[in-house]
């Protein structure tokens, strides 16, 4: 695939972006939109709920904002980058379109993808590891409800910062690793999560879900979880010899404004790798 690199943009091998939530007013799509139109991949893996068809149900919200991340992701199906969506629960409806290509974009349950320096990652939303989701469909969509609240309330603390040049910060995601139940609910998600991983004889996993980035070796198991767009503005990358990291968005668009228009190659978390 002739995917060459765009003078001034940073090109990746790889590219994993989860939790996007289109259809959704809590959804950060003009950052999105702007990672990807400022990056360039030879390959996009969308890793589930990226359209928020739960949130659909109560009422359609879709700006125009919305639709160019639509447009964007096509074309760069329909150009020079091979785009693989694998469904979570939010969208989950594209499960049944398992194995089939959509506008250029491959739809898998699950996927393998092989890193430069030849481990294999198990590609997974992560939705079959949580019991809350799995066994009370209610329990979710309140979860969900209260999370919409504190989102709501992120859109007001983070206009006050703006006022005051701080940069972005999630308030739904500081109340959630500060609070001893969602922690422990988050080490278990991890440990399944990556125990399915080794079962199926992979070296890794890329994930989302929980909406938290994070590299970490379990057990023996790479575990990679890209993030979200609505609450961190993350995406996992994969550079040239295998490298891994995570790249938090409103971090590098900040740096950007005492640069003079040049994206920095490299940014964000420090690389884990497995020896």
């Amino acid at each position: 695939m002739d995917n060459a690199p765009h003078p001034g943009k940073p090109h990746y091998r790889t590219i994993w972006i989860s939790d996007v939530h289109l259809g959704f007013k809590g959804c950060q799509a003009e950052f999105l939109l702007d990672f990807l139109q400022s990056t360039t991949c030879d390959q996009l893996f969308l890793v589930g709920d990226i359209i928020d068809f739960w949130k659909m149900k109560s009422g359609i919200h879709w700006p125009q904002s919305h639709n160019d991340v639509v447009r964007e992701v096509l074309g760069k199906a329909k150009r020079d980058t091979q785009v693989t969506l694998v469904p979570g629960n939010h969208d989950e409806l594209l499960r049944d379109f398992d194995e089939t290509e959509l506008g250029n974009v491959h739809i898998r349950r699950q996927a393998v993808h092989t890193t430069d320096d030849g481990r294999r990652l198990l590609i997974m939303h992560g939705d079959e590891f949580d019991s809350v989701v799995q066994c009370s469909k209610l329990v979710a969509l309140l979860g969900a409800h209260v999370y919409d609240t504190l989102i709501r309330l992120n859109r007001y603390v983070n206009w006050v910062r703006r006022k005051f040049g701080f940069p972005y910060w999630s308030l739904a995601n500081y109340l959630k690793h500060k609070v001893k139940n969602a922690v422990n609910y988050i080490s278990n998600f991890e440990h399944a999560i990556a125990h399915e991983a080794r079962k199926q004889g992979a070296d890794g996993l890329v994930c989302g879900h929980i909406h938290r980035a994070e590299i970490t070796p379990i057990n023996g198991v790479l575990y990679c979880n890209c993030g979200d767009w609505v609450e961190s503005c993350t995406a996992l990358v994969e550079g040239d010899g295998g490298d891994l990291q995570i790249l938090h968005w409103g971090d590098e668009k900040q740096a950007l404004k005492s640069s003079v228009d040049v994206l920095p190659e490299t940014s964000g978390e420090p690389v884990t790798r497995v020896a």
